[in-house]
């Protein structure tokens, strides 16, 4: 049986990195040219984002790139250009949103496969076995879709490859067809621009337009105002119902512009999800304790195996975003050697280490720490905070670029963290 392939947002190199090295078999992303992640591909050059794909090859892994935009006429010669551009770099398949697109594409690129972008908002057989004859290898389809109609598209094309969203956030409106960002802020969801206006406290008013008078609506105690504000998606759970139906190709992460954290716990979470799942040694528990680490705006099972209709459980009106259970206090170096602070860290102060998948950490005590077990996780305690140009800290703070000095040498792009509620504490006494 071929396992199903675990899919993982690159918002930059160093995210490109930590997806494949926390157990992603893919990663997507692209450069700021007609991505629908315009901010995020900022952090991508094309030097930076070739980088990324010989990285990821030299791995064994794969690169799909982002040309998911809408093109307006004034661009389709820009596109042309880009898309030959990206083909250079020999990424492992395009992800385009339109048939236009997919027909240059084939034209520019034949020898590089085409994903069909979810924005397409494919979620029947009929309209899948068009792109699939415009030369379409594999449907991202929508968000909406049910686990059922996957399972009918797959019936009826075998050979159409079907990538589904596991996690990540999920879009107010059908598959980001949202025009509230381009009426308040003139910024175009569909162009890679959306201002996230759905996520915004919103006061609700009636107008009697023949008195001309204007009430505002008191909302009922403890319900919210941020109406439009929908829950994230989280799928673990459900991992062995999705990988049981024998359909499903592709598990693909959200986050492009997520924390280098986020990019790493959810996406060995949902590593491990699979694995146990193939292994007959799944349990939900465990995937869910590591992504309720995560900042999050409430979880969801979405749709995929219940009705919209059915659902009413989709929406966060009361906060726009909370807390994980845990903060991060550190990003270990590529080269594992030292750390750059991410929460205030004193002497004395223990850490957990979070490593990448398949990695292992020695016990040590030295001048500059020790690292212990304790009932299965590794624990980091500072004796002394020393950077590479030999300054020394009783603490260090967020966001001070001194590079520290780690006791022993780590993984790459291992991560420190502490539980949320001592997070909080220090930063309360920091005030």
């Amino acid at each position: 049986m071929q396992k199903a392939e675990l899919l993982a947002p690159a918002g930059n190199l160093e995210k490109l990195k930590i997806a494949l090295a926390y157990g992603a078999d893919a990663v997507y992303g692209g450069t700021s040219t007609f991505s629908l992640r315009i901010r995020s591909g900022k952090e991508f050059d094309m030097e930076s984002y070739s980088k990324g794909i010989e990285y990821a090859h030299n791995l064994g892994k794969k690169v799909y790139s982002t040309i998911n935009s809408f093109p307006f006429n004034s661009q389709i010669k820009l596109y042309e250009n880009h898309i030959a551009k990206i083909a250079e770099l020999k990424p492992d398949a395009l992800i385009v949103s339109s048939p236009g697109v997919i027909k240059l594409a084939h034209k520019i690129a034949p020898d590089i496969p085409i994903h069909l972008s979810t924005q397409a908002n494919v979620m029947n057989a009929l309209d899948a076995e068009v792109y699939y004859d415009l030369g379409v290898k594999r449907i991202i389809v929508a968000r909406e879709i049910s686990l059922k109609d996957c399972e009918a598209i797959k019936s009826s094309i075998p050979d159409l490859e079907l990538e589904i969203f596991v996690h990540g956030s999920m879009c107010f409106a059908y598959s980001g067809r949202c025009l509230i960002s381009a009426l308040q802020k003139g910024r175009v969801p569909n162009r890679g621009s959306c201002a996230n206006d759905c996520r915004f406290p919103y006061e609700i008013y009636a107008h009697n337009p023949d008195t001309n008078t204007t009430f505002r609506l008191e909302e009922e105690s403890d319900i919210g105002t941020y109406i439009m504000n929908a829950k994230d998606m989280n799928m673990a759970s459900h991992i062995d119902k999705i990988l049981a139906s024998g359909v499903i190709d592709s598990l693909k992460i959200e986050g492009r512009t997520k924390s280098p954290y986020y990019a790493g716990v959810v996406t060995k979470a949902y590593r491990h999800a699979i694995d146990d799942y193939y292994n007959n040694d799944f349990k939900e528990s465990r995937y869910q304790a590591e992504l309720n680490t995560t900042q999050n705006r409430g979880f969801t099972d979405a749709y995929l195996l219940s009705r919209p209709f059915e659902k009413n459980d989709t929406q966060s009106q009361g906060f726009t975003i909370q807390n994980g259970t845990h903060q991060v206090v550190a990003l270990v170096s590529e080269d594992g050697k030292t750390w750059r602070c991410k929460d205030k860290t004193c002497l004395g102060d223990s850490v957990e280490i979070v490593l990448p998948v398949g990695a292992t950490v020695e016990i040590i005590n030295n001048e500059y720490g020790t690292i212990d077990e304790v009932a299965g996780r590794y624990w980091l305690t500072f004796k002394k905070i020393i950077s590479t140009s030999e300054k020394e800290f009783k603490c260090i703070h967020s966001g001070d670029l001194n590079d520290i000095i780690l006791p022993t040498t780590l993984p790459s792009y291992t991560i420190l963290r502490r539980g949320i509620e001592e997070a909080l504490e220090k930063k309360k006494l920091r005030l």
